[in-house]
């Protein structure tokens, strides 16, 4: 019962920093510092990884719409067949969704046992959070007051897309860097809106969070005990529970 009331707690925690400018890999393990899961390091590296799951399903849900792309539609690919069936603007999104994440899927599928055994630990976390932290002020600071050049979702061009992924690898070497804002800071200093380099952070979240999951899983393998379950499966409804009201906000 003790474990399940931590796993709560560290589902509260990735479900607020997850949608903040603020680490939230880098918030649970100082976390685990502070409140630590009687469980096996081994399963521990994927519970911080998999709960963010939690998260990504409450974008999936409250954007739904705006990323199904199946279904009737006035802007088909083809105006006959099953392609009459799919958008072709929710299609485009998704290929440049697809293209950002390509940097962080090359570095992640060959280097993430190194970066987890360099930089999973307290000290990178704490500094990574300072020093990238007051980067962001400073970006932020510098950028006030400029006009944006792209203003929605489909000015992004591929070109862009793959900038915008690069900035995401900070935040996958370094944990502490909160990968939403090095995105969101990364595409307002390449001409982005707040709201559109938001929205399509939101949307990178997706695919990147389900296939490092699904490559934490693999390697662990499938033996998880009733105990590990239930503690990975509370920890995923609580984020899941508090994303949807962070986001609302």
């Amino acid at each position: 019962m003790i474990e399940v009331i931590k796993s709560i707690i560290f589902g509260i925690v990735e479900g607020i920093t997850e949608w903040l400018p603020i680490s939230s890999t880098g918030h649970m393990i100082l976390l685990n510092e502070f409140l630590k899961l009687d469980v096996s390091e081994e399963f521990y590296s994927v519970f911080e990884v998999v709960i963010q799951l939690g998260a990504i399903i409450a974008v999936v849900l409250l954007f739904w719409k705006q990323i199904f792309p199946f279904g009737k539609t006035d802007k088909p690919i083809s105006k006959k067949g099953l392609l009459s069936y799919v958008n072709k603007d929710i299609m485009i999104l998704w290929c440049k969704i697809l293209v950002a994440c390509v940097p962080a899927a090359i570095i992640g599928v060959l280097f993430s046992d190194t970066f987890d055994a360099l930089f999973y630990n307290y000290q990178t976390v704490a500094i990574s959070l300072i020093v990238f932290g007051i980067a962001f002020i400073i970006i932020e600071e510098k950028h006030k007051g400029k006009e944006a050049k792209i203003n929605s979702l489909k000015e992004l061009s591929y070109k862009l897309c793959i900038y915008i992924g690069i900035f995401q690898l900070i935040a996958a070497i370094f944990p502490g860097t909160s990968r939403s804002g090095a995105t969101i800071v990364g595409a307002l200093l390449l001409g982005v809106s707040r709201t559109v380099a938001a929205e399509f952070t939101f949307f990178l979240a997706i695919p990147v969070m389900f296939g490092a999951s699904l490559l934490k899983i693999v390697k662990y393998g499938l033996a998880f005990t009733s105990s590990e379950i239930v503690i990975l499966l509370v920890g995923m409804v609580t984020a899941f529970i508090v994303s949807i009201i962070v986001i609302k906000f």
